[in-house]
């Protein structure tokens, strides 16, 4: 089959070329053919699991998946094998799309692009057929393609080739959400696809304070804290032992996991009336999957500070590869609200994550003023919008969308 593909770089002429197809397990296998280069000719293979492929792409890579992650620039929990499988059969919806990209010699996976295609029947992008990363837009904080660190640029322009074929499904936009700030897929990828005639938008969508955490507490102390909060942070905590019997904990298999999500989710609807709304049915079934699945891979860190043996603050977090992330939290709003168990908790939970080791204590996305007097600093969190130039050409309004497209609702 003969393509008739743009060039995907302003400044290199691309010969069309010709592609290769076999069909592996329903899905499609595109190879290069074996002949001298050409100028600018797509250095990879790529593979396209469809909506119809059997086994899925989730199911096909499931083996390399996790140890590809591990050699990309932001590993992440949020892109691992285990997390993109969960948001998809509990919040996922329209049609998935995973395009794998290996070298040609030697077969070795160097990138994944997991996409689900919906077409939007309202909003900014109304009758657009738009593909979205797998996890976007709720719920997980750091999304990217995952590509081994050094081939960005050849997947990029793979993938850009898949896109303008006709093995790609139609589509008006590409939307890349919650990119972290260490991507290229906001810096190097809209080069490559303004090449091929793409309208690209990037937008800074949130920030994400964290915490570089030394080796001691009493270093975190006065070194990451202003002297100020730190005299706070050590008199609520203070206080609430000296008033009431403290217990911290971490919820583990010798737990009723079940259970201790209920309590979760009743403190977490508690402390806010939009995390009250935010916790709809759906969601909390989601929150009690993600909690079955994490556990078992040994991720989940469900913290709970008890009072009088009361449960009065609640951390859904996570442990991945030296860091703690700080997912979700709820706090009684009533008895014990004098004696500040968010504050009194999250201090428990930084002296925690010190003494285990951990390098970094993420607060994800969100600029709340408490994770500031807790000592952290900002990382940026990144939105790519690519639009399709046939939309482009006539599509003043969805590229004014675009410019619009604020931050994800917050948790």
């Amino acid at each position: 089959m003969t393509l008739d593909i743009p060039p995907c770089r302003e400044d290199v002429a691309f010969a069309t070329s010709d592609i290769f197809i076999n069909s592996v397990d329903d899905a499609t296998t595109h190879r290069l053919p074996t002949q001298p280069p050409v100028a600018f000719r797509p250095s990879l293979d790529y593979t396209v699991y469809a909506p119809t492929a059997h086994p899925t792409g989730f199911t096909a890579l499931a083996n390399e998946w996790n140890d590809l992650l591990a050699r990309s620039r932001f590993d992440t929990l949020f892109l691992t094998h285990e997390w993109q499988t969960t948001w998809w059969q509990q919040l996922g919806e329209g049609e998935l799309w995973i395009v794998a990209f290996r070298q040609p010699e030697s077969g070795r996976l160097v990138g994944i692009v997991p996409l689900y295609r919906l077409l939007h029947k309202a909003g900014m992008w109304a009758d657009s057929h738009v593909l979205h990363l797998v996890g976007c837009t709720e719920v997980s904080d750091y999304l990217d393609l995952i590509i081994e660190a050094g081939q960005e640029e050849a997947v990029y322009e793979s993938l850009c080739h898949w896109m303008h074929s006709a093995d790609a499904p139609e589509w008006d936009v590409l939307d890349l959400c919650n990119l972290p700030e260490a991507s290229l897929s906001y810096q190097t990828l809209p080069v490559v696809v303004r090449g091929a005639g793409h309208r690209v938008e990037v937008t800074q969508e949130d920030v994400a304070p964290f915490i570089s955490l030394p080796s001691r507490y009493e270093d975190y102390l006065s070194e990451r804290v202003e002297k100020k909060q730190r005299h706070e942070i050590r008199r609520k905590q203070r206080r609430a032992e000296r008033e009431a019997e403290v217990d911290f904990y971490l919820v583990g298999p010798e737990h009723n996991l079940t259970q201790e999500v209920d309590d979760f989710i009743a403190l977490q609807q508690a402390s806010r009336p939009d995390k009250e709304a935010f916790m709809t049915p759906e969601m909390q079934r989601f929150f009690h999957y993600a909690a079955r699945r994490m556990l078992d891979a040994g991720f989940l860190r469900l913290a709970f500070l008890t009072l009088n043996g009361v449960k009065a603050a609640t951390y859904f977090s996570f442990e991945y590869k030296g860091h703690l992330l700080l997912y979700n939290s709820g706090y009684d709003t009533d008895e014990f609200a004098h004696l500040s168990p968010g504050w009194v908790l999250l201090a428990y939970l930084i002296q925690h994550s010190i003494a285990d080791g951990l390098k970094v204590f993420d607060f994800l996305q969100g600029d709340e003023e408490y994770k500031y007097r807790f000592g952290s600093q900002d990382n940026k969190v990144m939105r790519t919008v690519i639009y399709n130039q046939r939309t482009a050409d006539g599509g003043r309004q969805m590229a004014d969308a675009g410019r619009r497209f604020g931050s994800i609702d917050s948790r």
